[in-house]
């Protein structure tokens, strides 16, 4: 079994495991496997053992939470002497001259960056597709690893690295994760701050996914330059809903999923915790700001690539877009955490299904059209992007599986400032109910 990133780390500071001997083996999982499960745009053979070396080498390698551990970075990310790609052929292929902040922070801590994961164009799907491969899910390879950092998602849960760097701007961290059974946390607004970065007007950000909560939480803790969220002990006893209802159409869920939910809802109860059926007022409103965001977001930053040179799905998505920006308005989110500040102040944490349908199966969902791609995007993702409209922290739990080997995860939701709570229930979760990690032997 591959080791955590928290074993790595420890070992590596202890002098007992070479960074890269770690970094080597890293290399070897996803020369032997990735072939099949193409979680990677770009891997960094050689720089990646070059920086392990350097790792073994700093004065401060005793301190360092990542040290030595290998790292996948989504294809957003300015990473020195490499391109983001947005998993796109139309932007620019000029390599960065400088680490982008997420890289600085992850070398800072002693991560090694192996690869660059697939993601789809301008990262608007929750399938990660390209003309140059598939990221597919390790539990059932039918199925997409999602998006949109499924590569990602695929590369954790094939145990090619223990952890990853994902953004979530509708669920992009907590759906792939779900699908492929891994930890996923999207933190709230302002928790991982870069500096100028907006993304979709407020609705991404950056987040850890991992194989383990423990991995989950020094990973955010680096990411956001926060060392207390690494801390993980015991919760205060909770308030916790559980609802499965979908948002707005109320569609039915496959029966595991809503398992999950009662699942996670008798381990918390047993844990001491108070239970209870409880739903937000979700309202139609706010599920067309976050669709406006999502059409609009993609459509501004579109102004960096060659439009021609885009994907006809993308096109068309960016068309929408721009006749949707004039809906982005903050007052739509305004009313919609009016309802949340009302349902929190009864409840600490929010318990859901995290997937609304099964995922879409793997195939090139990239030469399909718009309105192909956009409905079974929707109804997969009902609970995922009211989330990032409100700015409140959510993350994905692995909990149980559908009869097809897709896992059945739940999402916990927090109001703001709730990462450290929701990573402590997780952790009680796992504790309680331990996941099969990764695909890997």
């Amino acid at each position: 079994m591959v080791k955590t990133a928290v074993e790595i780390a420890a070992a590596v500071r202890a002098k007992e495991l070479d960074p890269v001997q770690v970094t080597q083996e890293a290399l070897a999982r996803i020369a032997a496997a990735d072939g099949v499960i193409g979680a990677f745009r770009r891997v960094r053979a050689e720089e990646a053992l070059a920086e392990a070396a350097a790792v073994a080498d700093r004065a401060d390698l005793a301190e360092l939470p990542l040290a030595g551990v290998p790292v996948a970075v989504k294809d957003v990310t300015a990473v020195e002497g490499e391109y983001a790609s947005w998993g796109s052929r139309a932007g620019s292929s000029a390599a960065a001259t400088e680490d982008g902040e997420i890289a600085r922070r992850l070398r800072a801590a002693g991560a090694v960056i192996v690869g660059l994961t697939r993601v789809p164009e301008l990262c608007v799907w929750p399938s990660s597709d390209d003309p140059d491969g598939t990221a597919r899910n390790p539990r059932n390879p039918s199925y997409a690893a999602g998006g949109s950092s499924g590569g990602s998602a695929a590369a954790v849960a094939a145990g090619l690295v223990p952890i990853a760097h994902g953004t979530d701007g509708m669920g992009s961290i907590r759906l792939p994760s779900a699908m492929c059974g891994i930890v996923g946390l999207k933190p709230g607004k302002g928790v991982v701050r870069l500096p100028g970065e907006t993304g979709w007007f407020g609705l991404s950000t950056h987040g850890p996914m991992t194989t383990t909560v423990a991995d989950a939480a020094v990973l955010l803790s680096v990411l956001a330059e926060q060392p207390g969220l690494a801390d993980l002990s015991e919760p205060r006893l909770s308030r916790i809903a559980l609802s499965t209802q979908v948002p707005l159409t109320r569609a039915p869920l496959p029966r595991p999923f809503s398992g999950a939910v009662a699942r996670a809802g008798e381990l918390f109860r047993a844990a001491g915790h108070t239970v209870a059926p409880g739903t937000p007022r979700y309202r139609l409103g706010a599920i067309g700001g976050s669709v406006a965001r999502w059409g609009a977001g993609p459509a501004e930053q579109a102004a960096d690539f060659e439009f021609g040179a885009l994907q006809p799905r993308t096109r068309t998505h960016i068309r929408l877009g721009r006749l949707l920006a004039s809906r982005v308005r903050e007052g739509t989110r305004e009313r919609w955490l009016e309802q949340t500040e009302e349902f929190f102040s009864h409840h600490d944490v929010l318990v859901t299904p995290m997937l609304a349908s099964l995922p879409l199966k793997a195939r090139r969902w990239h030469e399909s059209s718009w309105i192909a791609n956009a409905l079974p995007s929707l109804r997969v993702a009902g609970f995922a992007g009211l989330w990032n409209l409100a700015g409140y922290p959510a993350m994905s739990v692995p909990v149980g599986v559908h009869p097809s080997g897709i896992p059945a995860c739940v999402q916990l939701v927090a109001a703001p400032g709730g990462e450290a709570l929701l990573l402590r229930l997780a952790a009680q979760l796992e504790a309680a109910n331990p996941w099969p990690r990764t695909t890997a032997p």
